[in-house]
């Protein structure tokens, strides 16, 4: 198993692991040529980076990780993965943490001072295994849809 950096061959891959729960069937669009655009402006941002787990060519999981300078906390630079998603057949067998821990590593290799994330507030069993990883519940996120 490796985690690495998406290419454009692994957008399918990834947009499959999206599609592949209630909230990511309900709003995800495989095949949408979208997905190549959005992939295209990710690969081009230096400070974003979407990650694979990749077992025999085979995306398993995924993650994006985002840098955000700032001028708070002394001109900190904050970390914030999204999108954490693991294949079913895959599940319970430590990937998840491998890709988080993995995420945490390149920020802090980065210079970030904060790793931050949002889940949804319908997945409980998220919010259990975050907490686990050491993450907090200290903010409500809030969203406005456009």
């Amino acid at each position: 198993m490796e985690i690495r950096r998406a290419t454009a061959a692994d957008v399918a891959g990834i947009v499959a692991l999206l599609a592949d729960d209630p909230l990511g069937a309900a709003r995800e669009r495989p095949g949408d040529p979208r997905y190549d655009a959005a992939f295209a402006a990710i690969d081009s941002d230096p400070d974003q980076l979407l990650a694979v787990a990749d077992e025999g060519g085979a995306v398993v999981g995924t993650l994006q990780l985002t840098l955000t300078p700032g001028l708070s906390r002394v001109g900190a630079t904050r970390a914030t993965i999204e999108a954490v998603r693991v294949r079913g057949d895959q599940r319970g067998d430590g990937l998840g943490q491998r890709l988080v821990e993995w995420a945490v590593d390149v920020a802090r290799e980065r210079g970030a001072v904060l790793v931050q994330l949002t889940t949804d507030a319908s997945r409980t069993d998220a919010h259990r295994f975050y907490e686990r990883l050491g993450f907090v519940p200290s903010h409500i996120g809030m969203k406005l849809p456009l």
